[in-house]
Parts: structure tokens; sequence; C-alpha cells
């Protein structure tokens, strides 16, 4: 991922440093499940641990000559350290160390984009508190619908990220798994038990059956847990961007002092921010597609895997956690134009009360498809003429003797059609 969209945390997991630091500690760990068990010693494995250095130009210098990256790197350990490294990469398949190291790597990705889901999520909840009394115009098809309140909304982007979060410890926990099985998952040369000690001194799971490798469908799993959490991240950044625009302007994005919006139009203030998380949500469905391309390999494997793995798996952990934190400033700072909303609420001179009409005309005894009739006929004409949909109801005396004006007045308080919010923000334990 390119430097501009890599926070400094996540840019340290996927380093070549950290990569062989990782594989090292799987190796460490097999040498001293082999020294309990009479193959090599502790302090062999000690000596490796302690003074064999992580040295990417020498193992890069090593990969050139003989073309395989595992075995270059167990030659510059050994090299560091002589008889030490007896019992190094003892009975192992570069993928038991792969596979497993990749996993380590995941995992603390894993985490880092946990920690920032949970900033989220505090941040939506407050925000979704703060304003659910503050009504604004629900839309459906772009079209003013019923009233709403901000923070119902906001609630639900809450509710949709906590099961985002499920489903990423899900995936995080399917992909914390090791295997130490050999070259074709048999255990021909490393018995099931050093695999489960290995496994389990790393904090992964060992893999229940395997083949050369550990089964794709766990990462692409994994994937597409990063997307949908992607996809949640776009649709709250479509729906900001979509009131941002100069002719709704309810929310609008932080715009910070110095900022400019357009080389060419000083009164620009752009959306940005959300514009890019939704252009990087693109990027994660489609690494989410080369993983799933990953999961059919041939026979008890090929690499074909292995380079995509090299790009989508660092660029998709960097890039989600890129739009986490991107995000998270978002709701926490955006602007929210509680007066704009009220004005925009107006614009159809009442007509988004059209249903609370209807159902107090039927109520009244009026036929169903006449009052459809009375109904949509003022709505109609109240926004093409002069006359509000309102005063063309207060004129009609049938719509008058059927509903008097308190009755008539009712309808036209949002709070009739919003009494029930409080009870969506108690289910969720917010109030």
């Amino acid at each position: 991922m390119i430097p501009r969209y890599t926070l400094p945390q996540m840019r340290e997991i996927w380093t070549d440093e950290n990569r062989f630091a990782c594989w090292k500690r799987v190796e460490i760990a097999c040498m001293r499940a082999w020294a309990r068990r009479g193959y090599g010693t502790e302090e062999d494995a000690g000596i490796v641990e302690e003074r064999a250095e992580i040295r990417p130009d020498r193992i890069r210098e090593i990969e050139d000559e003989v073309r395989h990256d595992m075995i270059a790197f167990v030659s510059s350990l050994s090299e560091q350290v002589g008889e030490a490294a007896g019992y190094l990469h003892y009975g192992l398949t570069s993928s038991d160390v792969l596979d497993t190291a990749l996993a380590l790597q995941l995992k603390d990705a894993g985490g880092l984009l946990l920690e920032e889901l949970c900033a989220l999520i505090d941040a939506v909840a407050d925000r979704a508190v703060r304003h659910r009394h503050t009504v604004m115009m629900g839309r459906t098809h772009g079209v003013h619908a019923e009233p709403t309140t901000l923070g119902l909304k906001l609630a639900l982007w809450y509710e949709e990220l906590l099961r985002a979060r499920v489903r990423l410890e899900a995936a995080i926990g399917e992909v914390a798994t090791g295997k130490i099985s050999g070259a074709t998952g048999t255990y021909a040369q490393v018995p099931p038990d050093v695999e489960a000690e290995v496994c389990e001194d790393l904090g992964l799971q060992a893999a229940p059956v395997s083949s050369q490798i550990v089964g794709r469908d766990r990462h692409a799993a994994f994937l597409s847990a990063l997307a949908q959490l992607g996809g949640l991240l776009e649709k709250a950044a479509v729906e900001i961007r979509g009131l941002q625009r100069t002719e709704v302007r309810e929310l609008e994005e932080p715009f910070r002092a110095g900022q400019k919006g357009s080389s060419a139009m000083p009164h620009k203030r752009n959306p940005i921010v959300t514009e890019r998380i939704s252009g990087m949500a693109r990027l994660l469905r489609g690494n989410l597609l080369a993983a799933l391309e990953n999961v059919a390999l041939w026979h008890e494997r090929d690499i074909s895997h292995s380079s995509v793995e090299r790009v989508i798996l660092p660029d998709s952990t960097t890039i989600l956690h890129y739009m986490l934190r991107r995000m998270t400033m978002v709701i926490a700072d955006m602007c929210v134009n509680e007066d704009r909303m009220l004005r925009n609420m107006e614009m159809t001179g009442g007509a988004i009360y059209s249903q609370r009409v209807l159902l107090r005309l039927v109520e009244a005894g009026m036929p169903r498809d006449e009052a459809y009739r009375v109904v949509q006929g003022a709505a109609m004409a109240g926004m093409e003429g002069e006359e509000t949909f309102r005063t063309l109801l207060e004129k009609d005396a049938v719509v008058r003797d059927a509903l008097g004006t308190e009755v008539l007045e009712q309808c036209f308080d949002p709070w009739e059609q919003l009494r029930h919010v409080d009870v969506v923000f108690e289910r969720l334990g917010l109030i």
C-alpha cells in the first residue's frame, strides 16, 4: 500500500523485518518443541533466538542466488550461529513456517482493526445519542418520505457495526491458524503433538487437517469480513456525501482551518474524506475476489496464491485500518446543520405527513381508496401550485369535517410519527 494511506502501526506488521521475525518465532518454537523430545537442545534454540539477527539485505542477497526465500532465510540464520542451527528447520517444509507466520501477522493486523472499529463504534454511539431527537427528513429513492432523526440514522450504523465486529472477531479467530504437518499434510516428518505444541506456544490454533498449506477459505473469510465492513463504511460515507450537497447541506464532513477545497474555486468545501472511503471500499471488494480465487489450488498445493497474498493481505488490512481511523474522525467532528434540516422538511408544504392524514381519514370512516384520492390530489396540487398541501387540506370541507381542526393539527406534528424513537435506543442499550 502506498504511504499516503498507511498508518505506522499497520505498516510495522507488514515490513520485511517483521515478516522474517515471525518466521524466526515459528522456527524457534519448533526447535524448542524438538529439544523437549531429545532432538537438539534448549540451549541451541536459545542461541539461535538471541544471536541470529534478522538481516533482510543478506537474506535477499542469498535469495538472488538460490531463488528461494525460505532457504535464504534459514541460511542467513545458520551462518550466524554455526552448529547451534543443527535442528533449525528440522522436518519442516517451507509452508509450515510461511503459513504459521502469516497467521501471526494476520492476528496482529486483525487486532489493530478491532481497536479502530471499537473506536468508531464509540464515536457513532456518542453522536447517535446526542442527536436522537434531531429531526430531519427521511428519504426513500432520494425523495422526501417521512421524518426521521439523525440519531436514528446513526443508531442503524451503530448496530450494523456491532454485527461487523462479531464477523471480524470470528474471521480473526479462523485465520489465526497454523500448521506444522509437512509437505502433504501427513505429519510424515513431524508428529502432530509437535504441531499442537508449537501452535499453542505461538497463541494460534492448529489446523485439524491441512495439505501442504492452511486452507485458503480461511483467508477468504477474513477478507470477506474486511470487505463487508468496508461496505458499511462506504454506506455511511455515501450518506454523508449526499447530505453535504449544496442543495441539501444537512451534514458536512470536517473542514479544517487552512484547508482548501479547490485549486480553482475558493468557495468549495468538498467531501474528500468520505469520497476516498467510497473508493477504498472498491479495493477491498476487488481483493476479496482475488482471495476467493485463491481457494482452488492444484492437488496438495501450488503457489499461485502466494503472489496474490503478498499484495492483497497487507493492502486490505492497511486500507481498512486507514478507513476506520478517518471515518471515526468524520463522525466525531462532522458539522450538523439542524436549521437546514428543519427548512428542508418544509419544502413540500407538509406533504411528508400524507400517510398520517390518510390513516386519520380512514379511521374517521372514509373508504381507503377515496381517502387516498383526496390526500394524493392535495399533495400533488400543493407541490405544483402556490398553496401548500396543508393549506389545501384545511380548505377542503370534506377533510375538515371528517377530522376537525385538532386532529388535522396533530397530523403535522413530526413527533406523532417519531414517538417510538427512544424504544430503538433502549433496545441497543444506548439509553
